[in-house]
């Protein structure tokens, strides 16, 4: 994921902080970390998008892919919606998404509204899959994202046709689960 219009040098741009909390403290080479570019021109975007989803194929597509769950249910920037959108692309953050991330930010207004993010079918073409969910606020979207039905207004539920995900939760996110 990359917020659409911040800069890389930004302090909270998805570049850099996987620079600072992964890429500066291990062995990688440059040219193996593929995070988008956020100041894309607006009449390239389309074409940035398909690109970036075809370079993802080219090396074979994903071995891993690590998610957090929001408490929409959204995988990625992959917001609830009427349809499952397939490859990467740029979203319209919703409110709650911008809400949930002005804690990184001086105020609700300096959020980016738009993000890239990888398609669910980019992300359910993984070979394994680990998600992520800590706190109580957010036990309810797990509950529905696994135990409910199947919906793109829950994003995360396409994982149940996954076969090879693991969650990983702590117990306040697993307290409205069903025994």
């Amino acid at each position: 994921d990359e917020y659409y219009g911040l800069p890389r040098d930004n302090a909270q741009s998805y570049w850099t902080f996987m620079h600072e909390h992964l890429f500066d403290h291990i062995d990688i080479l440059p040219e193996n970390i593929n995070i988008p570019d956020g100041n894309v021109p607006l009449d390239k975007l389309e074409q940035y998008c398909a690109d970036y989803d075809m370079k993802i194929k080219s090396y074979g597509g994903l071995d891993f892919q690590l998610l957090g769950i929001g408490r929409t249910g959204h995988i990625g920037f992959n917001e609830p919606g009427e349809a499952f959108d397939k490859q990467v692309h740029c979203v319209n953050l919703t409110q709650s998404t911008i809400e949930a991330n002005k804690r990184f930010f001086a105020s609700a207004d300096d959020v980016p509204k738009q993000a890239y993010t990888m398609g669910i079918k980019t992300i359910m073409q993984a070979k394994k899959i680990l998600i992520v969910a800590s706190g109580e606020d957010k036990a309810e979207i797990v509950r529905d994202a696994f135990f409910g039905p199947i919906t793109p207004k829950v994003p995360a539920s396409v994982l149940q046709l996954h076969n090879d995900v693991t969650l990983v939760a702590d117990e306040a996110a697993l307290s409205k689960l069903p025994l």
